[in-house]
């Protein structure tokens, strides 16, 4: 048998397993991440199951280690009060990536098996175990049976020959075998890697090589351990282990041998991992910042690498480099070293230990017109942000972010390049802004009466919102985060006022807490009093802001239709009658008002 056939009949309790079959198989460790653990925790609760086996059972949390966004705060509650409650033990957001804890802590050893949200949990190959990536409902389902069904994959062997060159970097070697093979051609495979320079790789290489057998679209790519593997694992866990090895009879579906002395420093273009090309290829290629990091390249090996080639250097002006280790041992390891003072030295940005760029919680990501180089395992459009990623080794990627461009160590320039400048790539033009008509002095719509005091910006347009710039998607999310109006923009129609109490506005400087109202098509806000920022913001925009002393004599109810006289500074309510004054606005609010905002004014 093969070591995947061998690993599953193990833990299916069979003599013998063959491609095809469909085996109960037992998880020795199960995972759920902040991505996906609170889902975990909906299904175990929804359908009342309890955990099979609390010693066998984690959290994660990974994909978001900062903590900084709201959604995955929630969720990792929700994590830690399922574990508190089931005696679960977290690694929080200070533990660092998940796949990586299981190897180095010792829950994981070669020939056992592991589960996880995390489609990476293939990486368990390095050491020889069986790691797999699932969904919420699968991982629910592990840990209220402690085990899974799985379909025994067929295996294909690689052999790599010849000598591995200086310059070959474990990565360079993975994205030469995605280059080869592409993301389909060993579909749904197991993968054993063979060969005297893969014999001799290091943990951290296997790790790197391991990690992109998900990007082959392969079930995961084994590497047989060696001595110093299996002299580590035992190191680190407390877990009696028999490591597995393929039968010298073992059938595989298909055979491969590849010189190494023939695979070459390369990148991933962006788009697609396996759009490999040879350095030379892009070497010269302009960047704007560089990512070091993620489960493919944020061991202890990797760090020093990047901080060999930064030391007495600096980040060239204009690009941005964020390093991110996998684990906080190996940030606290990399302090031991002297690493972190290199990295800081060199103008980099340290951040604490996650998945980090992979994920849209941690640093990494990038915006518009920019141009990253990552040493991830994925540069899909949209998985690192709203730019081009190119992949690439530790050494390249810190070599180009001193260069400013994609190069090696060996040919960093002594001093930076001038950047070229080049138009604007984001997604902002120039618009024409003349009305085709003044805004009336005499307003008529419906009312919104908002009876409370003290409503803040946050309550008006949550701050999970403020990366949003095009003013026509705020609407949707006004009032978004005030109990009982959550509903409000689906309610809302053009015309619309809304009429509320005291200091409507207080908190932030937050301009889109008046643009989300503007966008839903409502004409003016009536309050007794103001915050100040919002205040000003509103009427730099050209968006109404009326003080009223007392609205009560015009018997006003939701949705009543009224009728507002800017220059006369009256409001009637038109269901009945009754008119009142209000506070004057001033000439300048008015001025700005018709020039449809203050940048109106300024316009030649």
């Amino acid at each position: 048998m093969t070591i995947i056939e061998k690993i599953i009949a193990h833990h299916s309790r069979k003599e013998r397993v063959s491609p095809g079959d469909i085996e109960d198989v037992e998880i020795d460790v199960r995972l759920a991440r902040d991505f996906g653990g609170a889902n975990v925790v909906k299904n175990m609760v929804e359908f009342g199951l309890s955990v099979d086996n609390r010693t066998r059972t984690f959290f994660t949390f990974d994909c978001n280690p900062t903590g900084s966004d709201q959604k995955y705060a929630a969720n990792q509650q929700i994590c830690r009060l399922f574990a508190r409650e089931n005696e679960l033990r977290v690694f929080d957001i200070d533990a660092g990536i998940g796949t990586h804890l299981a190897i180095d802590k010792g829950l994981a050893v070669p020939g056992g098996t592991l589960v996880s949200t995390d489609s990476h949990a293939n990486i368990l190959g390095a050491i020889g175990c069986f790691g797999q990536g699932m969904g919420d409902q699968d991982i629910a389902a592990s840990w209220a049976k402690g085990s899974v069904w799985f379909k025994v994959p067929e295996t294909v062997k690689i052999t790599l020959i010849g000598e591995r060159s200086n310059d070959l970097s474990a990565k360079d070697i993975v994205l030469n075998l995605l280059q080869r093979f592409g993301s389909n051609q060993l579909l749904g495979y197991a993968i054993e890697l063979y060969g005297k320079e893969v014999y001799k790789l290091s943990l951290d290489e296997r790790i790197t090589v391991s990690s992109m057998a998900t990007e082959m679209g392969a079930i995961i790519l084994f590497i047989p351990p060696n001595e110093n593997i299996i002299s580590y694992c035992r190191q680190h866990s407390e877990n009696e282990f028999s490591p597995v090895f393929a039968d010298n009879n073992a059938r595989y579906a298909k055979e491969f041998v590849l010189d190494l002395s023939e695979f070459l420093p390369s990148v991933s273009l962006p788009g697609k991992p396996h759009n490999v090309v040879p350095l030379t290829q892009v070497k010269g290629t302009e960047i704007d910042s560089v990512f070091i990091g993620s489960c493919t390249n944020g061991r202890i090996e990797d760090l020093r690498v990047v901080a060999d080639i930064l030391n007495g250097r600096k980040i060239t002006p204009g690009v941005v480099l964020k390093i991110v280790p996998a684990t906080d041992e190996i940030w606290r390891q990399a302090l031991d070293e002297g690493l972190i003072h290199i990295f800081k030295d060199s103008g980099a940005l340290v951040s604490n230990a996650g998945c980090a760029g992979c994920a849209s919680g941690q640093v990494g990501q990038n915006g518009p017109g920019e141009t990253t180089l990552s040493t991830g395992n994925r540069n899909f459009p949209g998985k690192q942000g709203k730019g081009d990623v190119y992949l690439s080794s530790p050494a390249i990627a810190a070599a180009s972010a001193i260069a400013g461009y994609i190069t090696t160590a060996d040919a960093i320039p002594d001093h930076p390049p001038i950047r070229s400048v080049v138009q604007m790539k984001g997604t902002y033009k120039k618009t024409e802004h003349d009305r085709l008509e003044q805004p009336p002095e005499i307003l008529t719509g419906k009312v919104w009466l908002i009876p409370e005091d003290n409503i803040d910006t946050d309550m008006i347009f949550h701050n999970r919102h403020l990366a949003i710039t095009d003013v026509s998607e705020m609407g949707k999310f006004t009032f978004g985060n005030m109990m009982g109006w959550e509903n409000f923009a689906d309610l809302a129609e053009s015309g619309d006022i809304i009429i509320t109490g005291r200091n409507f506005g207080a908190g932030s400087s937050r301009q889109q807490a008046v643009d989300c109202f503007k966008a839903l098509g409502c004409q003016a806000i009536l309050a007794r009093s103001f915050g100040a920022i919002y205040e000003r913001n509103a009427i730099n925009s050209g968006f109404l802001v009326l003080v009223y002393e007392d609205i009560e004599f015009l018997g006003l109810r939701s949705r009543d239709e009224v009728k507002i006289d800017l220059i006369n500074s009256l409001i009637v309510n038109n269901s009945n009658g009754r008119k009142m004054s209000l506070r004057p606005i001033s000439n300048v609010q008015l001025q700005i008002y018709k020039a449809g905002g203050i940048l109106g004014n300024l316009k030649g």
